[in-house]
């Protein structure tokens, strides 16, 4: 005869403790992470900017009932929507990951923890005008950063050690859960509260990744951060409420995460909680591409120059060899017909070959009228990755975190170009002294596709400016984006 099962209600499980100590009792007191926070805030937002020049990305935009202002709503920057905070996250969310152009964070599990800016701005904004409305003191700029620091170091910490995509599902899990976790603080919920809010994020569905990879490949992969994120507002704002929680989500027998969706095994980490991600986060700077193929296309680009210098073309090349690591090969290396620009700019070979091709690799070269250029696809069949294992190595290496990438031209000639070799990005943290003067023009090019000069000016007066930025409050930050 069977053993009865316990009803007895567990403690909660160490994992939404570890998170819900962090984000309630950790102290930043890292300079060097409020400075990159402010890098990333500026540049997340001008990513959101350049999106809206994307009808496929501002159709998803703007409330669920057309012509819906909520009074006291969050703002959405670069537009004229006023929503709730659940929408705004959603609408804010779906910008900046749009073009697959914020940062990345690269482990067992990669991402963009920048993603979780959706729900964190909106929150803020939302909550600012309300307390101004009440009377009372706004949110700063510096709780946004605050809030941005924790999420980025709950999404990155959980990723170092464990791997979503191997058991198939997305790693917006992953922004869910920290969005949650931050949102719900900066609403006030008690201990008891954020703990149940986190433990509502665990049992919640899971985006699968197969809208991530062939056959399959959409335009889902640039919304579905925003679906998570919007989904964590909506969660904590339930917990406020006085939702209950699920205290053993994780590590329940039968029913519980690990069992159902993670193989049985407990999550594995590298490091407590503090504000190593932030710190060490990678900033795609130079191109809107996958993050395991912006060393390769660095390399191409050296390449293109070399071409071009040698008296020949793309016509002339035999075959490219593209040494690797294992990472890039699992996600992006792929063959046969791209049939959207998610399609494309999740392919290595097509990420390459643009650039090989016409010395650039923009946003708009992954649009149907670009693609439809045979030189590319011709390219593209002479590309081929191979793993180099060290390469792997130094990828999981908490030391180096390098992302590298090797590229080897032959022609039909059978003159060869010296292999061009890149380890480290241009937005990695071994090169900020390079990249941080080309993030600051990134986001000034992206605020003059939107604003008139004198607006761009004044979000620049502010926005460049540390202890400025930090002690404005949220609201008139956001208003400064209004178009």
């Amino acid at each position: 005869m069977g053993s009865h099962i316990s009803n007895v209600r567990p403690q909660p499980d160490r994992v939404l403790l570890d998170i819900v100590d962090y984000v309630t009792r950790y102290k930043i007191d890292s300079t060097l992470a409020y400075e990159t926070a402010r890098n990333c805030l500026i540049d997340t937002l001008g990513c959101g900017l350049e999106a809206l020049e994307y009808p496929a990305c501002t159709k998803l935009l703007g409330p669920i009932v057309p012509g819906t202002i909520v009074p006291n709503g969050a703002k959405v920057p670069g537009t004229q929507f006023q929503l709730d905070p659940v929408q705004a996250a959603f609408n804010i969310g779906c910008m900046i990951r749009w073009l697959d152009f914020n940062d990345t964070w690269l482990a067992a599990e990669w991402g963009h923890p920048s993603d979780n800016l959706g729900g964190i701005l909106a929150v803020a904004d939302w909550l600012s005008r309300n307390a101004v409305a009440y009377g009372k003191a706004p949110l700063t700029v510096h709780d946004v950063l605050t809030a941005m620091i924790k999420a980025h170091e709950i999404q990155g910490c959980i990723a170092l050690e464990n791997s979503f995509n191997k058991v198939g599902l997305d790693h917006v899990v992953l922004v869910k859960v920290a969005s949650t976790a931050v949102v719900a603080e900066m609403l006030g919920l008690s201990r008891e509260e954020i703990i149940n809010a986190v433990s509502l994020a665990w049992v919640d569905g899971h985006s699968l990744r197969t809208y991530r990879h062939a056959p399959n490949t959409g335009s889902r992969k640039s919304w579905a951060a925003g679906d998570a994120t919007s989904r964590a507002v909506r969660l904590a704002l339930m917990a406020r409420t006085g939702e209950m929680g699920y205290p053993s989500v994780l590590t329940a027998k039968t029913w519980g995460f690990y069992e159902v969706l993670f193989g049985g095994k407990p999550f594995v980490f590298q490091r407590p909680y503090g504000s190593y991600v932030m710190e060490n986060v990678l900033f795609k700077i130079s191109f809107p591409a996958e993050f395991h193929s912006q060393t390769a296309v660095e390399a191409a680009m050296t390449l293109h120059q070399q071409i071009v210098a040698a008296g020949k073309s793309t016509d002339d090349i035999e075959r490219i060899t593209i040494r690797t690591h294992e990472a890039c090969i699992r996600i992006i290396d792929k063959k046969g017909p791209l049939s959207n620009p998610a399609d494309r700019d999740h392919c290595v070979q097509y990420m390459v070959a643009v650039p090989l091709i016409f010395g650039r690799l923009t946003a708009a070269d992954y649009e149907d009228d670009v693609a439809a250029d045979p030189r590319i696809d011709a390219l593209r069949e002479k590309i081929n990755c191979v793993e180099d294992p060290q390469f792997t190595r130094d990828y999981h290496d908490p030391d180096k975190r390098s992302i590298a990438n090797a590229l080897t031209v032959e022609f039909k000639d059978g003159t060869t170009l010296k292999e061009a070799v890149v380890e480290y990005p241009i937005g990695h943290k071994r090169r900020r002294k390079d990249g941080i003067p080309l993030l600051e023009a990134k986001f000034k090019r992206n605020l003059a596709r939107r604003f008139p000069v004198r607006q761009q000016q004044a979000i620049l007066d502010v926005s460049l400016h540390q202890e400025r930025l930090e002690k404005m409050p949220v609201h008139e930050y956001v208003d400064l984006y209004v178009i």
